[in-house]
């Protein structure tokens, strides 16, 4: 029986994030595509048994479940400084960088260790993230170049821009992820519009996804908002009211927009953001840069029209289905959102396009698949 481990501490992380929510998609296809003889086991820090039973109870199939001695702290500690604890022998998968990196010999010890990079921010925006954040990365990324078998990234884009900070050889390859099982829409219409009110959802608006820090440009769309002869709808952004000192009702006043313009909704569930992007006018994500696309993949996902910066990943995950926005020549960027949502919005026959485009497009990924291709990755080391 060949044993795959996933280390599926972020679950039971006090904030899972997009990482927490990669990893139990992940390990939950990897099982239910493991090959015959193989199965599929989780590796965690010591934690309550509350804990465990939220982890199997999150992944039916799971064969066992690897507990560490040390809780999460101790054990990213001693993970960075390359000391050995025990995580089993076997082929490892990290979904991120928090992993067993130490000197192994993989004919020897069968043992194989695979990590997943999803950005390279602590090197090209490091303001974006906390300083210890930024000194984990990169110290946890110099390990992986030393004691990996494996790089996983989601991009070609992200592949291109990594080997340009670290020599990985050919050990890098590119597996990307897909839209979550749990966003899905209400099952019935009543529901849906229940939820509507209680979003307080506009008959038509704008949506973009992230946070006011200068790389997700989200403060560029509000300022296209109130550029004289922009289309008059609000703009709802999924993400936090503030970053530092920003707020959208401040960034919003300055753009000369009025306060119930712009909008913010934080901490949706999985239905209420399904909703919220399938009845929005158009998703408009003006990133600069991204690791891999998934916020444009989910909107094509509910054929709503795209429109996305011309960063790498987004092109690479939007293919044709979106409208592309240059991001070059920062005091401009304005003006070109503006433009391109009155194109959008204002062209009947361009916007059902795009909605085709983008359904098609989004059946482009599948967790199914991704996970079949990590299985061919251990396969091939």
């Amino acid at each position: 029986m060949i044993t795959l481990r996933v280390i599926v501490d972020q679950l039971v992380s006090p904030v899972p994030g997009g990482l927490g929510r990669y990893t139990e998609e992940l390990t939950r296809s990897l099982i239910a595509t493991a090959p015959t003889d193989c199965a599929v086991e989780g590796i965690v820090s010591a934690t309550s048994a509350e804990h465990y039973d939220q982890i199997t109870a999150a992944l039916p199939g799971l064969a066992g479940l690897h507990k560490m001695a040390l809780a999460r702290r101790e054990l990213a500690a001693a993970w960075q400084l390359g000391v050995a604890t025990s995580a089993g022998h076997g082929l490892v998968h990290a979904p991120g960088l928090f992993a067993p990196l130490h000197r192994h010999d993989r004919a020897k010890d069968e043992t194989q260790v695979a990590v997943t990079v999803h950005d390279v921010l602590a090197w090209t925006h490091p303001e974006s993230l906390t300083p210890t954040t930024v000194a984990r990365a990169k110290l946890m990324l110099k390990r992986a170049r030393k004691h990996a078998d494996a790089i996983v990234v989601p991009s070609h884009a992200l592949a291109d821009q990594l080997g340009e900070i670290m020599d990985f050889g050919d050990r890098v390859r590119v597996i990307g992820g897909a839209v979550s099982s749990g966003l899905a829409l209400p099952t019935n219409s009543a529901a849906a519009e229940a939820m509507a009110v209680e979003l307080n959802l506009p008959d038509e608006y704008i949506l973009t996804a992230g946070t006011l820090e200068p790389r997700r440009a989200v403060t560029a769309l509000i300022e296209a908002l109130g550029r004289p002869g922009a289309v008059d709808l609000p703009l709802l952004v999924v993400g936090p009211d503030s970053w530092g000192e920003l707020t959208l009702a401040s960034v919003a006043d300055e753009a000369g927009l009025a306060p119930d313009r712009v909008r913010a909704l934080d901490g949706l569930t999985d239905q209420q953001l399904a909703l919220v992007m399938s009845r929005a006018s158009v998703f408009v994500y003006p990133s600069l840069e991204e690791g891999f696309g998934l916020p444009i993949i989910q909107a094509f996902h509910f054929g709503t029209p795209v429109i996305h910066s011309d960063a790498p990943a987004l092109l690479e995950a939007g293919g044709d289905a979106g409208f592309v926005v240059e991001r070059d020549d920062p005091a401009g960027y304005p003006e070109r959102l503006a433009a391109a949502l009155d194109r959008v919005l204002g062209d009947t026959a361009l916007a059902d396009r795009l909605r085709i485009f983008g359904g098609d497009r989004s059946r482009a990924f599948s967790w199914r698949d991704t996970a079949e291709r990590v299985w061919q990755l251990h396969a091939d080391l």
